[in-house]
């Protein structure tokens, strides 16, 4: 790979995640402590650690991004629109949302579309990223997900939670960029462990890496 990116660059691509249903409060300050040193774009995290990492991250610029309908995207429309206000409330910047991941594998795709365009008129300007859960998925499915989100004006599509059989990979990376072109940025999530893959998903055109790997991942770039 030619040309690669400056460290501060590449941090500038990560959402550093911490989902662990046993995280505690004063993981959420290690790990925004560690956002903070390693510069890193954003931090992901539950709902219920939003206000928490908002304060902790008040006098930065990095974005508090929550989770939605996380992990099954199983919730109802209201459900996922109303804790996505809540979350906005306590200070996130941007909201990573599943789909109804059944209803998308029935063929009802116009209703996914549904959910997603009414979630993101309910945010106006908040920057929504949608979960698609590519392990769920077949490649046809995965074309219309992207439609869905193209369609309701998202701004993000996202591979996967990282609950899932499996996260990223390059061959839906190519599917996903193929269908939403530039008319979308990409996130891709779920076993990014390492520089090597994080820099050939950005090759590919991703614009965001959600990892809990952040660290290993630009201190190998300090340590070479």
């Amino acid at each position: 790979m030619e040309n690669l990116p400056a460290h501060k660059q590449l941090n500038q691509h990560i959402d550093h995640t911490l989902l662990s249903p046993t995280a505690t409060p004063e993981d959420i300050k290690i790990h925004c402590s560690e956002a903070k040193y390693h510069k890193f774009y954003g931090v992901c995290v539950n709902g219920s650690n939003v206000g928490l990492a908002a304060s902790m991250l008040k006098d930065t610029e990095i974005k508090i991004v929550a989770v939605v309908g996380f992990p099954l995207g199983a919730n109802s429309t209201e459900a996922k629109l109303a804790e996505a206000k809540d979350c906005i409330e306590s200070g996130a910047d941007e909201i990573d949302m599943v789909i109804n991941i059944g209803l998308l594998k029935a063929g009802h795709v116009k209703a996914v579309e549904q959910e997603i365009t009414t979630i993101k008129e309910g945010l106006e300007d908040i920057v929504l990223k949608v979960i698609i859960e590519t392990c769920y998925l077949t490649d046809d499915e995965k074309r219309a997900a992207c439609k869905a989100a193209v369609n309701s004006k998202a701004d993000f599509v996202k591979t996967s939670t990282g609950f899932g059989p499996a996260g990223a990979n390059i061959e839906d990376i190519k599917i996903i960029k193929q269908a939403v072109g530039e008319k979308l940025q990409i996130k891709a999530s779920g076993g990014i462990k390492d520089y090597k893959a994080a820099m050939e998903f950005l090759d590919l055109g991703v614009t965001r890496l959600g990892t809990s790997s952040g660290i290993e991942i630009v201190s190998s770039i300090e340590n070479a």
